[in-house]
Parts: structure tokens; C-alpha cells; sequence
């Protein structure tokens, strides 16, 4: 918790932050109601950082800023490839040189097919409940929902963080999509198809 001994007296963002680790783990099952209210109050009247210690010891911590950002570029970097074609681009630099610069093209998106039509509607997300589970981190939980209305489909935004884009537009209503369209949430893509 801190490089203060286990004996001092724990500051307010200490159990500000102790607080948080017990309200995810009640949040995510590994707590019971009761056993959560019991813990708090020992947080709340805790007098040394072991006794911090002490309630948070079977609970996972909750990631530095620092280490969510290395272990988010960590995850990406192996979806790099350096075999992709490049094209050369002249370009004229600051001083009126001319010079090469190379493009790597983006990588084409995944195909995915839309569903037949009157098919239930399709929830997007990284969440347990989704139709479309998607394991990226820049994926909500509950991202996005897909749905069949009459004589086509609509996407609709679920208040993500890093949004929904269709044709590289950002959305912010609900949209009709068609086979074709350029789908994003988050940071993956998809290209969408008519089923055969």
C-alpha cells in the first residue's frame, strides 16, 4: 500500500483506494454483501496499514495507469506484422528535398455477416452477456447493439468508451447499416456482409 512502515496510520487516499479494490470485487462476485460491509468498516476504522493489508489480501489490485497502458501496447504488438507490402509516398521535406517516405496499408477488416433478416437483435460487447463477444480491451462491455427493424438493420451505440464508427464516422444515433459497410467498435474493425 505504501513504503510507510505497517504500523503508521493509513492517509485518506490509502482507503480511498482500499475502498475501490473491495467495491470491485464485490462488483465482480468475489465478495458477498455482508462480507464486503464488514471489510469496509475495518477499512474505515483502520489505525495501521496492516490492517489495510490485511482485508485486501485475497483480492486482486487494481493496475496502475502506468502498467494498464504497457500491458495494453504489450497485447497489441504482436498483432504487428512487417511483412505487409509497402508503397513509397515522395514527400518534400522542410528544406525543399524531395524524399521516399514508405506507407504500410492498413490491414483489410474482418468479414462479418449480417444475421438473416427478423433475426433477434445482436448485442455487441467484451461483457458475458453479449451476442458478439469481442476480447479487445478497447471494447466495452456492452458496446453496441445490432437490430433487424422492418426491411434492414440498425446499429445503435451503447454509450461505449471508445465508440462505434460506420465508414469511419463515429456514431452517435442509431445508424442503418448495410453489406459493405465499414463497421468499428473500439479498435476492431469488420467489413459487413449479406449472409449466402
Amino acid at each position: 500500500m505504501s513504503s510507510l512502515g505497517v504500523g503508521t496510520r493509513p492517509s485518506d487516499a490509502e482507503r480511498d483506494r482500499a475502498l475501490s479494490v473491495l467495491r470491485d470485487g464485490a462488483g465482480s462476485g468475489r465478495l458477498s454483501h455482508d462480507t464486503f460491509v464488514r471489510r469496509m468498516n475495518v477499512v474505515l476504522r483502520a489505525r495501521t496499514h496492516g490492517e489495510l493489508a490485511d482485508v485486501l489480501r485475497d483480492l486482486p489490485r487494481r493496475e496502475s495507469r502506468f502498467t494498464a497502458v504497457t500491458r495494453n501496447l504489450c497485447e497489441k504488438l504482436p498483432r504487428v506484422k512487417l511483412d505487409r507490402p509497402s508503397r513509397s509516398v515522395p514527400r518534400w521535406d522542410v528544406l525543399g528535398r524531395l524524399s521516399v517516405v514508405r506507407k504500410t496499408p492498413a490491414p483489410a477488416p474482418a468479414a462479418l455477416a449480417l444475421p438473416a433478416p427478423g433475426s433477434p437483435t445482436v448485442r455487441i460487447g467484451r461483457g458475458p452477456g453479449a451476442t458478439l463477444r469481442l476480447g479487445d480491451v478497447t471494447v466495452s462491455r456492452f458496446h453496441a447493439e445490432l437490430r433487424y427493424v422492418e426491411d434492414g438493420w440498425l446499429l445503435r451505440d451503447l454509450g461505449s468508451m471508445n465508440g462505434t464508427c460506420v465508414n469511419d464516422l463515429r456514431i452517435t444515433t442509431t445508424v442503418r447499416v448495410r453489406p459493405g459497410d465499414r463497421v468499428s467498435f473500439g479498435a476492431v474493425a469488420f467489413t459487413l456482409t449479406q449472409q449466402p
